[in-house]
């Protein structure tokens, strides 16, 4: 098959959307590398070697180079017609507009709906263009791909999609967190960030959906060493005041800008991983934890106890009383976190490339 994909988020996102579609593109390479997978991408980007198995393509037109937004949004259909693209998939809630009087099949990811739970946490006129573009993409793909039951009954609630236009596809996560670390690797990467000897640790986008705050809170009376890895954000800058006025730059850490293979050691480094987000479609720093045998804390609802598995600790995740019990519970008993370990890696197993690759190579060749 001749397979295109929106790249957009492949090479110009380096967290969430963009790691959900390399992880993606690489696993299918891995394991289907007779088929043609074409990467459809606003402007060239740096560093990319294209192969036989795996091609670049930009917009052809004068009006898609002038506006790559309209170039994704309507004239890629020319291009993908051209190329005699097979199937299309949208990686991000988004096709093009334009391939319903073609002979291509299209496949929607759709991450979640975030936008329409909590309209607060976006502009107006952001909520108007996501929902037109997902309502859109969801109405006219021959499949959707959910990335959990969660996402799944939302893309029913809200989008009012029928039930057996859509299947769930978990995510994976990069291959450096399912590689053991060595004790020479541990010793350098926590030397090169002067980590604590031992410490509990919190990963990703640090905004207020995420709730980094209430680990903050949950640790300020106790001696337990915390580090926070994202980008800066004015959440993280009001977290910093905090931390500042109340003497514990000692005790908390941010770090931001890590490798991958940096964080996947520092995963493997910590005692306890700690995510009391509000709401995720999936949860992927969950997952890279659990391959990391590193035990999770994370939130009693939604998606979460469907990505930790049963063997996780899950806690109300405004609860800051909830919070700090769990994890001064957690710290206190080695033979605890030793039993979590175990069980979070074996749970992690229906995460491996191998499972996920058939099931998006299964949900193709069905259309």
């Amino acid at each position: 098959m001749r397979i295109g994909f929106d790249a957009k988020r492949y090479f110009f996102n380096r967290t969430g959307l963009g790691n959900y579609s390399r992880d993606l593109v690489r696993i299918l390479q891995t394991y289907y590398p007779e088929n043609d997978y074409v990467l459809y991408s606003p402007k060239v980007p740096e560093n990319f070697i294209p192969s036989d198995q795996l091609r670049l393509k930009t917009p052809s037109s004068f009006f898609g180079k002038l506006s790559p937004s309209f170039w994704r949004y309507k004239s890629m259909s020319n291009d993908l017609k051209q190329d005699e693209i097979e199937i299309y998939h949208g990686l991000s809630g988004e096709i093009p507009i334009g391939l319903s009087d073609s002979p291509i099949k299209t496949v929607v990811t759709i991450h979640d709906l975030i936008f329409i739970r909590f309209p607060e946490l976006y502009k107006p006129i952001d909520r108007k263009i996501y929902q037109k573009k997902m309502q859109s993409a969801a109405d006219n793909a021959d499949k959707i791909i959910a990335i959990s039951e969660q996402t799944k009954r939302d893309i029913i609630d809200f989008l009012k999609i029928p039930e057996e236009k859509i299947q769930v596809v978990y995510q994976g996560c990069h291959p450096a967190f399912k590689t053991p670390k060595s004790e020479q690797e541990k010793e350098l990467v926590s030397g090169k960030y002067q980590l604590p000897e031992q410490f509990i640790l919190n990963v990703g986008s640090i905004e207020p959906r995420k709730n980094a705050f209430q680990i903050v809170k949950a640790i300020e009376q106790t001696a337990i060493p915390l580090v926070i890895i994202g980008k800066d954000t004015a959440y993280a800058e009001e977290i910093k005041q905090y931390v500042e006025k109340n003497q514990l730059t000692n005790q908390v850490i941010f770090l931001k800008g890590i490798s991958m293979e940096d964080l996947a050691t520092i995963y493997s480094l910590a005692n306890i991983f700690v995510y009391p987000s509000k709401f995720e479609g999936f949860g992927i720093p969950i997952i890279e934890a659990l391959y990391s045998s590193t035990p999770v804390i994370t939130t009693n609802s939604g998606v979460f106890p469907e990505a930790a598995g049963p063997n996780s600790v899950f806690v109300d995740p405004e609860n800051i009383n909830e919070i700090s019990d769990a994890i001064q519970r957690i710290w206190a008993d080695e033979d605890l976190q030793e039993s979590m370990k175990i069980a979070g890696l074996e749970f992690a197993q229906r995460f491996n490339d191998d499972v996920l690759a058939k099931q998006i190579m299964d949900i193709y060749r069905s259309i």
